[in-house]
């Protein structure tokens, strides 16, 4: 629920028989019945918001309400813009794969780290490969070593089933 959206009570919806009363330059008015509260807010052409409903007794204060929910938007479109979702890229080996190959894979995990996502590593064992996983082994610790400059192992390889998996992430900027 984004807090533009979130609605609090305004001016005439105050129904309370007291309120604690902040001016709209942050000082304290004291307490007061919702009718006076209001009257004060019209003289200085602004809106009652009652900010915490759960206090005793509520506390209200004295602002103008549309310029509040401009901001808070504009606040939480900020703080969206600044998220990145990471994503998670998938990179295939092969038990036998050649130098070539594999320096290409190498080239395309750094290309995705650099992006900021992860990288899941995997070799799929067919037939007669499961007998030889000690190759995979061998083939995901190479990948490890030749990322470590710009990746670290997050997940060590593992074998599940037909599969072995290991995920780097980008190292953290220090």
């Amino acid at each position: 629920m984004n807090i533009s959206a979130k609605e609090l009570q305004i001016n005439e919806e105050i129904r309370d028989k007291e309120l604690r009363i902040i001016s709209s330059n942050g000082e304290q008015l004291g307490i007061m019945s919702a009718s006076e509260a209001q009257k004060i807010a019209d003289e200085q052409n602004l809106d009652l918001v009652k900010i915490s409903p759960q206090a005793k007794p509520p506390v209200c204060k004295i602002m103008d309400y549309g310029k509040y929910r401009f901001d808070m938007a504009k606040r939480e479109k900020e703080a969206r813009k600044n998220q990145r979702i990471v994503e998670v890229k998938e990179i295939r080996l092969s038990v036998n794969i050649d130098t070539h190959d594999f320096d290409t894979k190498v080239g395309h995990a750094r290309r995705f780290v650099a992006g900021g996502d992860k990288v899941k590593v995997s070799i799929r064992f067919r037939g007669r490969e499961m007998a030889h996983t000690n190759l995979g082994i061998e083939i995901m610790e190479r990948f490890a070593q030749a990322c470590a400059e710009f990746a670290n192992v997050e997940k060590p390889a593992k074998l599940e089933g037909r599969q072995m998996l290991m995920f780097l992430a980008p190292k953290s900027a220090k």
